[in-house]
């Protein structure tokens, strides 16, 4: 028993190591690429709207083959690895890449490699959390952690050095990460990242497809953000390790609220949960149309903590919950691609399009209405359920 315990633990720190590390790599390179590329490279705002939207979509596409791999070869922790170490290799070819074609070609590769990460990682780790009774959410927790350190830091280096480092810390960091995820579990918890299995039957149900499509427009704006929000920084006055510090703020606070998701939606449930972080998000991206001053918009970085925090277990579990139980995982790879896959790239691209075409400001307005958009749809989705369930009670009493 002792040993199984102290084998456990060494687990979870190689658990806690890689996710720290890569999410770590992963903060110091995206929210500063678009800066790399407008102020390095100096593409126009369409330009990199369009870089910056391949990766979403070659995720939506290529999760799938990855997952199938795993499926098929049973080895998910070699395909990490393997991900991990070409995923650094194509970031040094990016950072090589002058033109603006040849930078479509290599984000292409890199962002093909990279969409392996996460779906490979997660479903290991949520094996063993269900042999350990580790908490998910206590190893996922430290990937936070590692994206929050990580902006603050890269701001004040990127901002004393040259934004080139990017590239480089994070092909430090993913082979750091690889030499942990090398050592994880072997067994193959994982999801069925197959988006074809089962679709026709959950898009018969009115409730999921009325919520990937609130998803969609919620997911977009918030990951759509962090590829503008440095340049919006830098817009209204703000440096680099500005852009840094928001994120640390940001990223930070979301921590905490994963943590009390669990115990928020057992006591409020979980609609009004989703209403209330869509309802903060939307909030924020309307405030920052405004154009307030660069006190405020750090100080409102925390409510990312109240959005994202709250926003993403609460998701889950509303989907584990709407879905047959034979569809759970191909509900939740379904949403995963809507909302951070399609509504990714739609926000990154068509941010591009309108920052090339007035200002970041206007980014804003545009990600607001989205995600009152969807706060509309699951507020919708509330009364009605009310209503049915009402009339239900009525009708058996």
């Amino acid at each position: 028993m002792k040993l199984f315990k102290r084998e456990s633990l060494h687990m979870n720190k190689r658990f806690y190591s890689f996710y720290f590390l890569f999410f770590f790599g992963y903060g110091a390179f995206y929210p500063l690429l678009s800066v790399y590329l407008k102020d390095a490279v100096h593409l126009s705002g369409g330009q990199i709207g369009l870089i910056m939207s391949i990766s979403p979509v070659v995720m939506i596409f290529i999760q799938p083959v990855w997952g199938l791999m795993s499926d098929l070869t049973r080895r998910p922790t070699a395909l990490l690895t393997t991900a991990l170490l070409l995923t650094a290799l194509f970031t040094l070819l990016f950072s090589l890449s002058a033109s603006y074609e040849v930078l479509i070609v290599a984000m292409i590769f890199l962002a093909a490699c990279q969409s392996a990460v996460v779906p490979l990682s997660d479903s290991i780790a949520l094996g063993f959390s269900e042999k350990s009774g580790v908490p998910y959410g206590s190893i996922r927790l430290w990937g936070a952690l590692g994206f929050a350190g990580a902006v603050f830091f890269m701001g004040n280096l990127a901002e004393t050095f040259h934004l080139a480092l990017i590239f480089y810390t994070y092909v430090v960091f993913l082979i750091l990460s690889a030499f942990f995820s090398a050592r994880l579990p072997k067994e193959n918890k994982a999801m069925n990242i197959s988006l074809r299995a089962g679709i026709k039957e959950l898009f018969k149900l009115k409730k999921y497809f009325l919520f990937l499509t609130a998803a969609f427009f919620m997911m977009g704006p918030t990951l759509a953000h962090n590829i503008y929000f440095g340049i919006y920084i830098q817009e209204i006055g703000g440096t680099l390790a500005g852009v840094g510090i928001a994120f640390l703020i940001a990223a930070g606070s979301e921590a905490p609220f994963m943590k009390a998701a669990s115990r928020l939606i057992q006591r409020f449930g979980i609609e009004k949960v989703l209403m209330f972080a869509i309802l903060i998000s939307s909030l924020r991206w309307i405030f920052y149309y405004a154009a307030p001053s660069l006190p405020l918009v750090y100080a409102t970085c925390i409510v990312q903590g109240f959005s994202v925090g709250l926003f993403i277990p609460a998701a889950l579990q509303y989907v584990r919950k709407i879905a047959p139980d034979h569809l759970g995982a191909t509900a939740i790879s379904l949403y995963t691609a809507v909302g951070n896959g399609l509504g990714n790239w739609f926000c990154t691209f068509m941010g591009g399009l309108i920052y090339e075409r007035s200002s970041a400001l206007y980014v804003y307005l545009f990600f607001g209405i989205l995600s009152t958009l969807s706060f509309l749809l699951i507020a919708g989705m509330y009364i009605l359920s009310k209503k049915a369930a009402a009339v239900q009670s009525s009708v058996s009493s």
